[in-house]
């Protein structure tokens, strides 16, 4: 998966392709063109192709990339001007660190047509809804627990539970919408709100890869969208924790119960006797697991029967493609509030001579215009359909160091 690099680094980077002469790749109609900036990259990118390309126009978008030191590096940018072998481009927003992406992404060749359909059950809920698609593996959990058993699960949470807090309360939002300040937070964020201790405050970081805790900036945010202004942030913030302490309360945590992109309800747990440790991290990880296996009971017990939607194939428009994943533009605005990040699809690939079905999942959302673009990677490609793939896009033979690559053995 491709991750963005820091501003300080993007400048470096800009900066060393000029010093150091550095050549960047573009891949177009099955041919590779080899770009070397002209002149340090101050408000624009002048390359020198070394040969002309034909076709390219003004206010085209491509991706370009770069070895570094053994790290691929890719970007976007737009078209300003081209003329024979000299082609200026804006200076990109991001630089991305692409470990995952050993070649470029280039057009969908005009004979390849591609669909997608959502894999597994999609549904229409009334329950608060957040802009993150949970796809959380359970792994091993299943193990020690019988999903079937809804009240078993309750009671076998509540016996583990008392071992470390005094209480806790499970609420579905079936029937009643978020009301109190803790609710609307966790239902707007989809995120854990957790207070380790009362005599102190949010944490400052979120230590998990995917973030999952509410930290003071994100409460602090949430109050200003409510109307707080910005002078009073701290206090009215010191006040909810202070309140809480007045209250008794030593260490809290509400965690929020996720299925695909709702919020259905949350966990509350907390500690009000001495004696008691205060909450920690891996208890915030227990709570999450036992939250998703509280979802998946309630899924195959039918509890969301009545909101599932049928799964139709769409069209995606596809705009660029690799053999490690693709990106494309969804011209369906009812599949729009749907693909989020996290959204495991199902890709069709057709060309002339053989269809491949992938599994995918989208790691990029973002927007250009008036135009919503997504970025997926495919996650169980066969070595054979990958093969005939790279040969399809890039127009030459797959050869062995190209496997390696690919597996990320070199």
């Amino acid at each position: 998966m491709a991750t963005p690099v820091k501003l300080i680094e993007k400048e470096f980077l800009l900066k060393v392709l000029f010093d150091e002469q550095i050549s960047v790749n573009y891949h177009r109609d099955h041919l590779d063109y080899y770009f070397f900036l002209g002149g340090p990259a101050v408000k624009e990118l002048r390359f020198q192709s070394d040969r002309a390309i034909v076709g390219l126009k003004v206010k085209e978008n491509i991706e370009l990339r770069f070895d570094y030191h053994g790290k691929m590096i890719v970007f976007s940018t737009k078209i300003l001007s081209v003329k024979n072998a000299e082609i200026t481009c804006t200076i990109p927003d991001f630089l991305y660190k692409d470990l995952g992406r050993s070649f470029s992404r280039v057009s969908v060749p005009s004979e390849m047509k591609v669909n997608f359909t959502f894999h597994g059950d999609r549904y229409d809920l009334s329950f608060p809804k957040v802009q993150q698609f949970d796809s959380t593996d359970l792994g091993n959990f299943f193990k020690d627990v019988d999903p079937k058993n809804f009240s078993g699960l309750i009671e076998q949470m509540g016996t583990w539970v008392k071992k470390f807090a005094t209480d806790y309360k499970l609420v579905i939002f079936k029937n009643t919408r978020p009301s109190t300040i803790e609710e609307r937070v966790i239902a707007e964020t989809g995120k854990a709100l957790y207070l380790p201790s009362t005599q102190g405050g949010f944490p400052q970081d979120d230590p998990y890869p995917r973030k999952r805790i509410i930290t003071e900036e994100m409460f602090h945010r949430y109050l200003e969208s409510t109307g707080v202004g910005t002078a009073f942030l701290e206090s009215v913030c010191a006040r909810f924790i202070r309140q809480k302490a007045d209250d008794g309360i030593l260490s809290d945590a509400w965690i929020p119960i996720l299925f695909q992109e709702y919020v259905i309800g949350y966990v509350h747990i907390w500690i009000n006797t001495e004696g008691k440790s205060p909450f920690d991290y891996k208890v915030i990880d227990t709570m999450y697991l036992f939250t998703k296996v509280l979802a998946h009971s309630l899924e195959i017990s039918g509890f969301f029967e009545q909101g599932k939607i049928k799964n139709n194939a769409f069209n995606g428009g596809g705009i660029d493609i690799s053999v490690s994943g693709l990106s494309f533009a969804c011209p369906n605005p009812e599949f729009l509030a749907t693909l989020l990040p996290d959204s495991k699809l199902v890709v069709n690939i057709s060309t002339p001579y053989r269809s491949i079905s992938v599994n995918a999942v989208i790691v990029r959302r973002f927007k250009e215009g008036v135009n919503t673009y997504f970025g997926c990677q495919f996650s169980d490609m066969s070595e054979e359909n990958r093969g005939y793939l790279f040969e399809i896009v890039y127009g030459k033979p797959y050869t062995e160091e190209d496997a390696k690559l690919l597996s990320g053995q070199v």
